[in-house]
Formats: C-alpha cells, structure tokens, sequence
C-alpha cells in the first residue's frame, strides 16, 4: 500500500538514487503530522453514518432528478448503494487518514472508477457534491482540531479532484 514512506522510497529508486534530504523531510513532516491525521480518522469514525447520510441528503437535494423512474437514485436499493457508496469514499479517506498517504483511495476507490461509473451510466457529480458537502460540513473546533480538519480536508479533496 502506498505511504508517505514507500512514495519517498520509491521515487527514489525510480530515479535511481538513495532518498536525498528532501525527501527523509516529506517524511519526517508526515509523521509530525500523524497525531492530527489520527484524530481526524478517529473523529470521522465517529461520526461515519451521519457524515455520509448528511451528504446523501445534501446531493440528492442538489440533483433531485436522480430520484425519477429509470435514473440512479430511484429505488430503493439504488439508494443503498449510493449511500453505501459515499460511506465507502468516506471510509477509504479514513483509512487514508491512518496510513498517512492515498494508497487505500487510489488502490480501493481510484483506479478504475471513472470507467465503471460510465459502463454502468452513473454520473459523477452527486458524488462531488457529497463529498463536497463533506468537506465545508467540517469545522473547528466543534468537529476536530484545525491542522486534523486541514489533512481531512486534503484528502476530501483529492477524491474530488479524482471525481471531477
């Protein structure tokens, strides 16, 4: 899985050198940043179901036409699994969160993706919006500390910049 270490590890070797200075920093910075990343992950866990029924409600409140016959959102199983499916995105940046780099979105909710939801015809910009929604839904102090909220926030954004 890839990790702030193996990314530095294998840029490194793709380059054919030993990690230089900058390098071991990227590294060092990321681990002074894991006691935030982990209360981020911790407080996400926390609260998983209602931060992704929150953004359920705020992206079917923006593209209600999902709900007509025949479109994505219009039974109720198809409602399970876009709920299940914005708690999955959710999750992996939890587990994101833990691991200290993208590894678990890229390799678990990345790759691929675009490719499925166009065979499968889904859109994706109700998935931007929950986890758009997601994201400014956050705030310090009342959801967590500021640099926690900060690489919760980086790794929102990621996903929708993988979406977009």
């Amino acid at each position: 899985m890839k990790s702030v270490l193996t990314t530095a590890i294998a840029s490194a070797d793709a380059a054919g050198r030993f990690p230089s200075t900058s390098d071991l920093e990227s590294v060092q910075g990321s681990i002074q940043r894991s006691a935030a990343r982990l209360e981020a992950a911790e407080k996400l866990g926390n609260n998983l179901d209602a931060v992704a029924k929150e953004a359920y409600d705020a992206c079917i409140k923006k593209y209600p036409y999902l709900n007509e016959d025949g479109q994505a959102n219009s039974t109720d199983t198809f409602k399970a699994k876009c709920h299940r499916d914005i708690k999955h995105y959710l999750r992996l940046i939890q587990y994101s969160l833990v691991v200290g780099g993208t590894g678990p979105l890229d390799e678990w909710g990345i790759a691929g993706q675009r490719e499925v939801y166009r065979a499968l015809g889904l859109p994706t910009a109700p998935y931007v919006e929950a986890l758009s929604f997601a994201r400014n839904r956050g705030c310090t102090p009342r959801d967590m500390s500021a640099q926690a909220l900060t690489e919760y926030n980086a790794l929102l954004d990621y996903a929708i910049n993988s979406l977009s």
